[in-house]
C-alpha cells in the first residue's frame, strides 16, 4: 500500500503556493539569487521515516535554523549554569539582528538571537578550545544531529562574510563587554560558517526528529544529547524561536520551531515527529511566507499544537476489573497502558483509593506500558507497598522491567 502521507503533504503544499508575497532576503547576495518558487516539506517519525512533498533534495543553507542545534552543544558541553553566566533566556521582543543587551547584565536576552548566537558558539566545547577545534565540534555535532555528514556551502559563506558589517558590530559590542573574549572578526567567521552548512528539507526533518525524540537520532540511533538539555532547547524554541512574531507563532502553530533566512523553518513536536519547511520568500519577521501557512495547516488539521495534547490520565486505565487468572485464580486486573506520568498514575491511585481492589488478590498488568517517568515509578511502588500493608497479594506483570 503506497502511504497516503505524502500524498496529504502534496496537497497542502499545493494548497499554499499561490501565495507569493514576501521577498527573498536581499542582504547576502547569494540568498538573494536563489530560486524563489522552491517549495518544501518533510516529516520525519521518530523512527526514522521521511514523508515529503516538493523539492525535499533541494540543497539550501542552514542559516539561524542553526542556532538551536548549537545550543544544544553548547548547553552539552559546558552545562546550564555556565550557559546562562552568559546568555539569557527572555525572549527579546526584538528583530533577530538588534543590537542590544540585556540591562544590568549586559548578557544577550536568549541563544536565537544574533547576539545570543554568536556568544553561543563561543561555548561549544571546552573552555580552552580553539577556534578550530570549536568549529570540529560543531560540524561534528550538527552532522550528528542530521545523521550524516554536513558541508558548508562556501559561495554563500564568502557571501555572507562579506556583508556580515551588522554581525561584526553584534560581536565587538560582545568584546566590549567580555560577554566573548575572543577576536570578533574570527568569531564571527566560526558563526558565519554554521548558518553556511548545506541542508535539505528532509535532512532538516530529521535533525528536528531528534529533539522530538529525547535527543536520539532516530536513524542512527546515536545519544546526540541528554534529555535536559533537549527540554531546555526546545523550551527557548518555543518563546524565542520565530523572535518577534513568537507569541503569535505559539498562539497559531504552538510547535517549538525555528526559522532562518534561506527560507528554511523547522518544528520539533516531542514525542511525536520533527518537521520541515522550506520556501525562500521571507515576511517581515525574517520567516518564509509559505513556510509559515504550511505549518499553521499542519497543526490545524493533524493536530499538532501542544497545547492540544490529550490527557493521558483518561487513557492510562486499560482494564479494571475481576476475572480468573492462570496461576492466581480469583483477582481483581489493573491493567495499565502507554506512558504513565502523575496524572495518569494520579487517577489509577485515586481509582484504588475510592473504590479498593474487591478480591485478595490483585495483578498490576504493565505489560503495555510503554514509558515511566521517575514520579510516576515512585507513586506506583508505594500503591504496591501499601496494598500489601492492607492485606492484600499484589502480583505485578511487568515484562520490560518499568518498575525497576
Amino acid at each position: 500500500m503506497r502511504s497516503p502521507v505524502s500524498d496529504y503533504l502534496a496537497e497542502v503544499l499545493e494548497g499554499c503556493a499561490g501565495d507569493t508575497s514576501g521577498a527573498n532576503a536581499d542582504y547576502i547576495p547569494e540568498l538573494a539569487r536563489a530560486d524563489s518558487d522552491r517549495f518544501a516539506v518533510a516529516v520525519a517519525t521518530l523512527t526514522g521515516y521521511v514523508h515529503g512533498a516538493g523539492d525535499t533534495d533541494v540543497m539550501f543553507t542552514m542559516q539561524s535554523i542553526s542556532k538551536p542545534f548549537v545550543h544544544a552543544l553548547a548547553l552539552q558541553d559546558r552545562g546550564l549554569p555556565a550557559f546562562l553566566d552568559k546568555i539569557d533566556v527572555e525572549p527579546s521582543g526584538e528583530a533577530f539582528n538588534e543590537l542590544s543587551l540585556e540591562e544590568g547584565t549586559t548578557r544577550p536576552r536568549n541563544p536565537m538571537i544574533n547576539a545570543g548566537a554568536i556568544t553561543t558558539s563561543t561555548l561549544v566545547g571546552e573552555p580552552d578550545s580553539t577556534l578550530a577545534h570549536r568549529w570540529e565540534r560543531i560540524l561534528g555535532g550538527l552532522s550528528a544531529f542530521a545523521g550524516r555528514e554536513l558541508e558548508v556551502d562556501e559561495a554563500v559563506f564568502s557571501s555572507e562574510l562579506e556583508t556580515a558589517h551588522r554581525n561584526l558590530a553584534i560581536a565587538h559590542m560582545l568584546r566590549g563587554y567580555d560577554t566573548i573574549t575572543e577576536d570578533p572578526e574570527a568569531v564571527v567567521a566560526n558563526y558565519t560558517r554554521q548558518c553556511s552548512l548545506r541542508v535539505t528539507t528532509r535532512d532538516l526533518a530529521l535533525m528536528a526528529a531528534t529533539l522530538a525524540n529525547g535527543g536520539v537520532q532516530p536513524l542512527t540511533g546515536e545519544r546526540v544529547v541528554d534529555p535536559p538539555v533537549v527540554r531546555e532547547v526546545l523550551s527557548v524554541m518555543t518563546t524565542c524561536g520565530m523572535y518577534d512574531a513568537a507569541g503569535d507563532w505559539v498562539t497559531r502553530v504552538g510547535i517549538p520551531a525555528k526559522s532562518g533566512v534561506a527560507g528554511g523553518i523547522i518544528g520539533a513536536l516531542p514525542g511525536q515527529v520533527g518537521l520541515a519547511v522550506f520556501s525562500p520568500r521571507l515576511d517581515e519577521h525574517g520567516a518564509s511566507v509559505r513556510g509559515v501557512r504550511v505549518c499553521e495547516r499542519l497543526s490545524q488539521e493533524m493536530g499538532m499544537h501542544l497545547m492540544e495534547a490529550p490527557a493521558p490520565a483518561r487513557s492510562v486505565l486499560r482494564e479494571s476489573g475481576v476475572r480468573e487468572v492462570d496461576g492466581i485464580g480469583t483477582a481483581h486486573v489493573y491493567a495499565l497502558q502507554g506512558m504513565l506520568q502523575f496524572a495518569g498514575v494520579e487517577q489509577v491511585l485515586h481509582d484504588l483509593t475510592e473504590e479498593p481492589p474487591s478480591t485478595p488478590q490483585v495483578v498490576l498488568d504493565l505489560s503495555q506500558v510503554y514509558s515511566v517517568n521517575s514520579v510516576g515509578r515512585r507513586m506506583l511502588r508505594e500503591a504496591v507497598r501499601r496494598l500489601g500493608l492492607d492485606g492484600l497479594t499484589v502480583h505485578v506483570v511487568d515484562p520490560e522491567g518499568m518498575l525497576d
